[in-house]
């Protein structure tokens, strides 16, 4: 199989390229990323002399750089979307880039395949998009209520990519994860963010009670469950893929603490809550495992405590991610 992969230097692109050219011998993948500031080159080192990888610098909004790309490089067998813009804090000062990104150029994504006939697209898409849930958890066929201009951008690629395949048969996959920890994640949410903090002394700035839940996706399983989607996933159909490992804020803090030696007091600072923060994220991965045969299998504490030892021991790679633009990536 010959992937063409947007957004294939950030965190979980790169993940997912590196596992797998790793996996399957006969794949190859065409990597094609803006290089924004979370998009990073050296996620690729480890695969750099592999001749069945090469990069692509470019936005997959520019649809005559997206052509220019697929001309040179293909043709391919499917197209994985992972590039977007995903922080929220960034979307509520400066929502225009993310409408940009998330939403045009997803659907200059789906007209690339439309035109060139390949055989599958997958939208890497976000829990997110459902909104917040007191109790319970949302399935694939739930309402799509997002409540901040990051997770609007998603929900909007997303229907683009189903109203494609409504209106044009084009052959779309959605998958909707959980929120992704582990290595080379860009210092701007909350675990790289409270680790690097905390190694450079600086305090960790925990919104409101510290009580909002997260379910946690390692980022190797969560590459797993987007590969189980492109091999057997339906046209047409959506997928969740979460880690089952729901925490709040507040317990992932202690973990950090815990790991690093710091103490709560003198650490932490509860701060002013954000607007548009949704309290509680939970999704339902039973098609996942019933159809698609995918489980994750990191254990979460475990995961969790490796991570943040990477951080420890990796500075060279997040001190100058983390500066590089000269502002706080609160």
């Amino acid at each position: 199989m010959r992937l063409f992969v947007c957004g294939g230097a950030g965190f979980i692109g790169s993940d997912f390229v590196r596992r797998m050219l790793a996996k399957h011998d006969d794949w190859s993948a065409v990597v094609y990323d803006k290089l924004t500031y979370a998009g990073n080159l050296e996620n690729l080192e480890s695969i750099q002399p592999d001749s069945r990888y090469s990069f692509v610098q470019g936005c997959i909004y520019d649809a005559a750089a997206v052509a220019a790309a697929l001309d040179e490089h293909g043709p391919v067998d499917a197209i994985v979307n992972f590039a977007a813009e995903t922080h929220v804090d960034r979307s509520i000062v400066h929502p225009e880039s993310f409408l940009r990104t998330d939403i045009f150029g997803t659907h200059t994504l789906l007209e690339a395949v439309r035109e060139r006939d390949i055989g599958k697209f997958v939208q890497v898409s976000t829990d997110e998009v459902y909104g917040s849930i007191d109790a319970g958890s949302f399935c694939e066929t739930d309402r799509l209520h997002p409540s901040n201009p990051y997770s609007a951008s998603k929900a909007g690629g997303d229907l683009q990519v189903l109203a494609h395949h409504a209106t044009y048969g084009t052959p779309v996959l959605i998958t909707r994860g959980s929120n992704t920890y582990g290595a080379h994640q860009y210092p701007e949410k909350l675990i790289p963010f409270f680790v690097t903090n905390a190694l450079e002394g600086e305090e960790l700035p925990l919104y409101g009670d510290g009580l909002n839940v997260r379910d946690w996706l390692h980022v190797n399983d969560h590459a797993d469950g987007i590969e189980a989607a492109l091999l057997h996933g339906k046209p047409g159909q959506v997928y969740n893929i979460g880690g089952g490992n729901e925490r709040t804020n507040r317990e992932i803090t202690e973990i950090i603490l815990d790991e690093l030696g710091f103490d709560w007091d003198g650490t932490v600072r509860q701060v002013e809550d954000r607007p548009g923060h949704d309290r509680r994220y939970s999704i339902d991965c039973d098609r996942a495992h019933r159809l698609l045969g995918w489980e994750p299998t990191m254990d979460f504490e475990s995961g969790l405590r490796e991570t943040i030892r990477w951080y420890r021991d990796n500075e060279s790679w997040w001190y100058k991610t983390k500066h590089a633009e000269g502002e706080s990536p609160e």
